[in-house]
């Protein structure tokens, strides 16, 4: 992937992995544009960084999708990285009340989403890159959320026939799997023993440099390439 010099669409770019993404493209020499579904803190980042272009969405609608597709397609056509970050974790069990809608919710988001962004955004003329944001849960199950896991692995396994599909276009697909770090993902004050999303995201962007495809760190990196019977120890011990 070429660092610098390009527009970059960063879905949830306004917190967590997604501002780190954001502020290191930044110092590439990138225009960045972030959407979010929260206004408030999609205007702390452009406060802050004047040249970040945001725009208000919620993933989960597909009418909003469709929006922001069209948008770009009149705004900023000439996009070339598509970052499909943006994320729901539910921390729930089968006899939550509310489980049924909640998952319905996080596979709409971690999911349908991007799957619809990248059918849309993929017949941009200048699109070249494609980066989709997966989990060490992919590999290895935590049951406390278990609608994510499931989603994660959906993408992953969805990312590696899409590097295949499309090489005719040209279009690179690049898979960023980050272990647990320290953000709000799931909800305030669950992650913040985890290392700091600053240091994942100066490591995954070494590999970037070293023009490797599938991003990882710590717990992610041991588990890609894990044996069945690691897998299957670290699964005892996270699920106790």
């Amino acid at each position: 992937m070429e660092l610098t010099k390009n527009k970059i669409l960063i879905t949830g770019g306004a917190t967590g992995i997604g501002l780190g993404l954001t502020e290191r493209f930044l110092q590439e020499d990138n225009t960045i544009i972030i959407c979010g579904r929260r206004e408030e803190v999609l205007k702390e980042v452009t406060d802050k960084h004047s040249n970040v272009i945001a725009r208000v969405c919620d993933l989960s609608q597909e009418s909003e999708r469709k929006d922001l597709y069209e948008w770009l397609l009149k705004e900023h056509s000439d996009l070339t990285v598509l970052v499909n970050n943006a994320g729901v974790q539910n921390w729930m069990g089968i006899e939550d009340d509310q489980f049924y809608p909640k998952a319905v919710g996080e596979i709409e988001t971690n999911v349908v989403a991007p799957l619809h962004l990248i059918t849309l955004l993929s017949s941009l003329p200048k699109l070249k890159t494609i980066m989709n944001v997966t989990s060490g849960l992919a590999f290895v199950q935590l049951s406390k959320v278990p609608v994510y896991c499931a989603t994660k692995a959906f993408l992953r396994s969805f990312t590696l026939s899409l590097r295949y599909l499309l090489q005719p276009k040209g279009i690179e697909v690049i898979e960023v799997i980050p272990p647990a770090l320290n953000t709000d993902l799931g909800g305030k004050g669950i992650h913040d023993a985890n290392p700091p999303v600053s240091a994942f995201i100066e490591a995954i962007f070494i590999q970037l440099q070293e023009g490797k495809t599938e991003l990882t760190f710590g717990f992610s990196e041991i588990m890609k390439d894990a044996a069945p019977d690691v897998i299957a120890a670290t699964f005892a011990k996270m699920n106790p």
